[in-house]
């Protein structure tokens, strides 16, 4: 039952993060956004590990070399992740942008099954699919009346980095040998720092000039970095206590918040498509916890 609360404050912060990226995305790059993302996020994940520890001491990790390469894969695929949803803001609006991206529900159930171990039962399947069939009603069209082929596959490209991210964090969760708070926390430092190293040094040897719109722009970068850091801790724990084709279903109420962020504070429509869209989330997001309940 945990992780259930973690799901939901993990969803409703990402919704928040996504909608400040679409604000910045539209004078930076994808890459500069994504750096947005985590930038500010290292010190306040490592303050917060500090203050576990305080609270509720606790050996120190031992990094296996599975911890590593599943908690650096976990980081690189979050990046590609972030980027081609950026992208995806920048060709259609937030919601869609978004609903595209949750793809990532399916593609994570699947892929747990598949090659990680996962199990899911009868109910926790049809909340996956009706997810999948209302993220196909809200995937958005193109002026002509139709979808372009481009962008349905960044879509989908964007949801299986993120389902991989996903996966990879809590088969790294499950190398270190302690509390699951405790856990969570120190891969969520492991991932963002090598996030920051990557990201900073690739820009400062190939786009400066991105580092300094973000320089510009101090208040909304850490706007993003601590909604980003909030969400990514309770994804990271949600993950650590529950399947992540379960836990991923449920975060589907994302789409609940970024309709709600889009209309009222964007003030992008809401088409009727998507409303029902949300419905079918909703209904996904019930079948999924109902065992649970």
């Amino acid at each position: 039952m945990l992780w259930i609360p973690f799901t939901l404050c993990a969803a409703f912060t990402q919704a928040l993060r996504n909608a400040q990226q679409k604000q910045l995305s539209v004078e930076v790059n994808a890459l500069g956004v994504t750096l947005a993302r985590f930038i500010w996020a290292l010190p306040l994940a490592l303050g917060y590990l500090g203050l576990l520890y305080g609270l509720q001491p606790a050996g120190f990790p031992h990094f296996s070399g599975a911890f590593v390469l599943s908690a650096t894969g976990g980081a690189m695929s979050q990046i590609v992740a972030t980027a081609l949803m950026v992208l995806l803001f920048q060709r259609r609006s937030y919601a869609t942008g978004v609903g595209l991206a949750k793809s990532e529900a399916l593609l994570a159930a699947l892929l747990g099954v598949l090659f990680f171990g996962a199990r899911l039962g009868a109910l926790g399947w049809l909340g996956v699919l009706v997810g999948a069939v209302a993220i196909w009603l809200m995937r958005g069209a193109s002026r002509s009346g139709s979808l372009e082929l481009s962008t349905l596959l960044l879509g989908l490209a964007s949801g299986l980095c993120f389902a991989l991210t996903t996966l990879w964090v809590r088969y790294a969760c499950h190398q270190l040998d302690l509390p699951f708070m405790h856990t969570a926390a120190w891969v969520l430092v492991w991932t963002i720092a090598t996030q920051v190293l990557v990201l900073t040094s690739w820009l400062l040897w190939r786009d400066p000039e991105t580092l300094r719109r973000l320089w510009q722009r101090p208040s909304l970068v850490f706007r993003i970095s601590l909604s980003s850091s909030i969400a990514s801790l309770c994804w990271f724990t949600a993950v650590n206590l529950e399947d992540v084709g379960l836990v991923k279903t449920l975060g589907q109420v994302e789409v609940f918040f970024t309709l709600l962020l889009s209309h009222h504070w964007l003030r992008e429509q809401v088409s009727g498509r998507d409303r029902l869209g949300l419905l079918l989330i909703l209904l996904s997001a019930l079948l999924v916890i109902w065992p649970s309940l």
